[in-house]
C-alpha cells in the first residue's frame, strides 16, 4: 500500500497529461512543483524530469506553461542548484518546437538556470547544449541558440571563448534569414559583456556583415548593436570605427532601418562626442526630420530635446528650429503630435528671450491644430515653458485652446483635458484659475457622459490638493453643493460623488460644517439611488472623522441617527448600505 501511495503523484500527472481536456493538462503542468514536493528531490530527479523530457507532444498552450514551470522555481524541489542542469533536457526539447513563444519562454528558463549554475555545470552541460542548438538541422534550434550566449558568456573560461565566438559567427552567417535576424537581435546583449578588444576584433566584423544584409528585417536590428558597441567603446574608438556605420544607418534604403536609427538617434549621438554631432550628425538628423516616411519623421521628432542638449543655442536656433517649424505643418497628425510632445523641453535650453521669439509662435500654431491630440500634447507639457517665460505670454492663446478641447464632441478628449487641469492649475496659479477655469471645471459635473462626471469629481479633489482646503471651502464647495437641490437627480447624484471624493482632501471642520449638512438634507430624497449613495457617503465621512474627538461626536450625534433612519428604508439597497455604514460607526 505504501509503495502505491508513493507512485500516486506521478500516476496522477501521467493520467492528467494524457487527458483530452487541455484545461486539465494545463492545471497538471502548473502543479509540477507541488508534485515534485510530494515525490521528494530524488524521485523528482529520477522519475519526474525524465517523464517531462519524454512528454512534449502537446498543445502549444501546455508547452508554454511547461517551459515556464521548468525555470528556477523548480530547482529547489529537485535538490538545489547543483542539479539545475537536469532541467536543461526537457527545456532543450522545448527550445526547438515550431511555436515562437514556446521557444522564447524555454530560452528564458534556460537563461535563468544559467544564472544559478556553477562554472563546471556550464562547461559540462550548458556548452554542449549550445553546440547542439547552434548546429541543429532545423532553423528553430539555431534561432533559439542565439538567445543563450549572453547569459553565460562571463562564466566561460577565456580558453573556451574562441569556440563560443565560432558558434555565434555561424549563426550570423546562417543561410536562413530568421537565424540571422535572431543573431542580430541578441548580439547587443552579448556585446555588453565583452571587452572593447573583443568587440573590435570579433563583433565589429559580424556587425558590418549583418548591417549589409539583403534583408531589412536583419539590418534594422543591427541598430541596437551599434548602440551597444558605442556604449562600451571610447568616443575616439566610436568615431574611428563606428561613425561611418552610424551615418549609413541614417541613410539606409529601407524606411524601417531609418526609423530604428532615428528612434535611437540621441544614444548614438551621445556616444560620438559633441564636435562630431555638430558636423556630421545634425545634417543627418535634418534629413530624418524631412524623411519621406511619416514614421521616420515621428521618431526623429521624439529625439529633438535630447539632441538639443548636445548642441549650443545658436545651432538649435539656426539649424534645428527651422526644420521643427516645418514639422508643425506636417501632413501627418502623428508627426505634429510627436513634435508637440517634445518642443516644450527646448525652452529651458533657449532661455526667455529666445523662447519668446522662436518657440512661442510654434506653440501658438500647435495650440490651433485641428487634431485634439496635438493640442493636448502642448497643453500637458507647458510647465517648462511657463517656468521660462511666465504665464502672461501664454494665457492669451492657451485659454481658447483649453475651451475648445473642453467642448470637443469626443468624450475621451474632454476626459484628457480634465486630467491635465490640475497640472495646468499648478502652472497657472489660483488667480488665473478662479477667473478663467473654475466655471469650466464645475460645468463638467453636469456632462452627459458618466466617465466625464467621474473624472470631474476626481479633478476637484486634486485641485483641492493643489490650492488648499480654504480655497476649496470658499471657491468650489458652495458651488458644488448648490446642485444638491437640482431637480435632475443626476446632478444630485454627482454632488454626492463630488463631495465624497473631495472629503479625502478636506479637514474635519470643513467636512462637518460644509459637507455634512447637505448630505443630511438628502436623506429624505425621493430617489432610492440618491439615498443609498448618501449612506455610502456617510461611511466615507465616518472614516475621515474618526481621527478627531469632534468628528467622533458628530458621527454619533448626527450621522448615526440619519443612518438608523435609512436602515428602515423600504428599499433593500438603501437598508444594506445604511447598515454597512452603521457597522463602520460602531467600530470607531
Amino acid at each position: 500500500m505504501e509503495a502505491d501511495e508513493q507512485l500516486y503523484p506521478i500516476a496522477i500527472l501521467i493520467d492528467e497529461l494524457k487527458s483530452d481536456d487541455v484545461t486539465l493538462r494545463l492545471n497538471s503542468i502548473h502543479r509540477i512543483s507541488t508534485i515534485a514536493l510530494a515525490l521528494g528531490p530524488e524521485r523528482s530527479r529520477d522519475e519526474l524530469i525524465p517523464f517531462l523530457h519524454e512528454s512534449l507532444d502537446d498543445e502549444d498552450e501546455v508547452l508554454l506553461a511547461l517551459a515556464e514551470e521548468l525555470g528556477t522555481g523548480l530547482v529547489e524541489y529537485i535538490g538545489g542548484p547543483q542539479f539545475a542542469h537536469l532541467l536543461l533536457g526537457p527545456l532543450e526539447n522545448l527550445a526547438v518546437v515550431e511555436e515562437t513563444v514556446v521557444r522564447e519562454k524555454a530560452c528564458d528558463s534556460i537563461n535563468q538556470l544559467a544564472g544559478i549554475m556553477s562554472d563546471q555545470q556550464i562547461q559540462t552541460f550548458y556548452l554542449p547544449l549550445l553546440h547542439r542548438l547552434s548546429s541543429g538541422e532545423w532553423f528553430t534550434s539555431r534561432t533559439s541558440a542565439a538567445l543563450l550566449f549572453a547569459s553565460v558568456y562571463e562564466k566561460i573560461p577565456l580558453s573556451m571563448r574562441a569556440d563560443v565566438h565560432s558558434m555565434f559567427v555561424s549563426l550570423c552567417t546562417d543561410e536562413t534569414p530568421m537565424v540571422r535576424r535572431a543573431a542580430a537581435r541578441d548580439m547587443s546583449a552579448l556585446v555588453k559583456r565583452m571587452s572593447p578588444e573583443v568587440i573590435i576584433n570579433e563583433m565589429l566584423p559580424l556587425y558590418r556583415r549583418l548591417s549589409a544584409d539583403d534583408q531589412d528585417s536583419v539590418r534594422l536590428l543591427t541598430v541596437q548593436n551599434l548602440v551597444a558597441m558605442a556604449e562600451v567603446l571610447s568616443p575616439a574608438e566610436t568615431q574611428q570605427l563606428l561613425l561611418s556605420s552610424i551615418c549609413g544607418a541614417f541613410q539606409d534604403k529601407s524606411w524601417r532601418v531609418r526609423y530604428m536609427a532615428a528612434d535611437n538617434f540621441v544614444q548614438l549621438a551621445t556616444a560620438v562626442g559633441e564636435d562630431v554631432v555638430k558636423e556630421d550628425l545634425v545634417p543627418a538628423y535634418i534629413n530624418l526630420m524631412r524623411d519621406a516616411e511619416a514614421e521616420v519623421r515621428t521618431a526623429a521628432a521624439t529625439q529633438l530635446p535630447g539632441l538639443a542638449k548636445l548642441l549650443d543655442q545658436n545651432t538649435i536656433i539656426e539649424r534645428l528650429l527651422p526644420v521643427a517649424k516645418e514639422l508643425a505643418d506636417d501632413p501627418s497628425q502623428h508627426v505634429r503630435g510627436a513634435l508637440a510632445a517634445q518642443v516644450s523641453a527646448l525652452a529651458p535650453l533657449l532661455g526667455k528671450d529666445a523662447t519668446t521669439e522662436h518657440l512661442l509662435p510654434l506653440f501658438l500654431q500647435l495650440l490651433k491644430d485641428e487634431f485634439p491630440e496635438v493640442r493636448l500634447n502642448i497643453i500637458s507639457r507647458l510647465e517648462q515653458v511657463n517656468e521660462v517665460i511666465g504665464i502672461d505670454l501664454l494665457s492669451q492663446s492657451l485659454l481658447p485652446a483649453i475651451m475648445t478641447l473642453a467642448e470637443d464632441k469626443q468624450w475621451r478628449v474632454r476626459q484628457a483635458i480634465i486630467e491635465n487641469i490640475p497640472l495646468l492649475a499648478h502652472q497657472l496659479g489660483v488667480e488665473f484659475f478662479d477667473e478663467q477655469l473654475s466655471g469650466l471645471c464645475l460645468s463638467w459635473l453636469g456632462d452627459t457622459v458618466f466617465s466625464i462626471r467621474e473624472a470631474a469629481t476626481v479633478n476637484l479633489k486634486k485641485l483641492t490638493e493643489v490650492f488648499g482646503v480654504e480655497w476649496a471651502r470658499q471657491s468650489i464647495i458652495p458651488k458644488v453643493l448648490q446642485m444638491s437641490s437640482h431637480p435632475n437627480y443626476l446632478y444630485r447624484m454627482t454632488t454626492i460623488f463630488a463631495v465624497t471624493t473631495m472629503t479625502q482632501s478636506l479637514d474635519p471642520d470643513t467636512i462637518i460644517n460644509c459637507i455634512l449638512p447637505s448630505l443630511l438634507n438628502m436623506v429624505q430624497d425621493p430617489i432610492p439611488n440618491i439615498r443609498f449613495n448618501v449612506a455610502k457617503a456617510f461611511e466615507v465621512l465616518i472614516q475621515e472623522l474618526k481621527s478627531s474627538s469632534v468628528g467622533i461626536q458628530t458621527v454619533q450625534e448626527q450621522i448615526v441617527p440619519a443612518l438608523q433612519a435609512l436602515s428602515d428604508d423600504p428599499d433593500a439597497d438603501v437598508r444594506y448600505y445604511a447598515q454597512k455604514a452603521l457597522v463602520a460607526a460602531q467600530d470607531m
